[in-house]
C-alpha cells in the first residue's frame, strides 16, 4: 500500500476461479477511491486497457469489491500496528517496573 501518493494499492482479482486480472490500481483523488484497469502505453503516448469490464454494472461490481478489500486491508494493518504499539508499550512498562524492583532490592 502506498500511503502518500494518489495510487494507494495494486490489486489482483480472480474471477470465478477461472481468470486472474493483475495490476488493478486503487487510486484516491478528491477524497474518492476508484480503480484503473491494467493498461499499456501506446507508441503515441496514450494508454489502452489490456482488460476491462464490458458494461458499467460489472465495472461497479469489481470496483466496489476491490475498494472494499483495500479498505479492509488498511483497517487490518492499522489494527495490527495499534496492537504492536500497545504490546511495545506494555513491554516497556514491565521492563521499567522490573528495573525499579532491582534498584530497590539492590539498595
Amino acid at each position: 500500500m502506498f500511503n502518500d501518493k494518489p495510487m494507494k494499492a495494486i490489486a489482483s482479482v480472480t474471477l470465478d476461479g477461472q481468470l486472474a486480472v493483475h495490476d488493478i490500481k486503487v487510486i484516491s483523488a478528491r477524497e474518492k477511491f476508484f480503480i484503473v484497469m491494467p493498461s499499456r502505453k501506446n507508441p503515441d503516448g496514450t494508454h489502452r486497457d489490456i482488460v476491462h469490464p464490458i458494461n458499467s454494472a460489472f465495472r461497479a461490481e469489481i470496483e466496489s469489491a476491490v475498494i472494499r478489500a483495500y479498505q479492509d486491508a488498511c483497517e487490518a494493518q492499522a489494527q495490527s500496528e495499534n496492537e504492536g504499539a500497545s504490546s511495545e508499550s506494555e513491554a516497556q512498562g514491565e521492563a521499567d517496573e522490573n528495573n525499579g524492583e532491582k534498584s530497590e532490592s539492590e539498595t
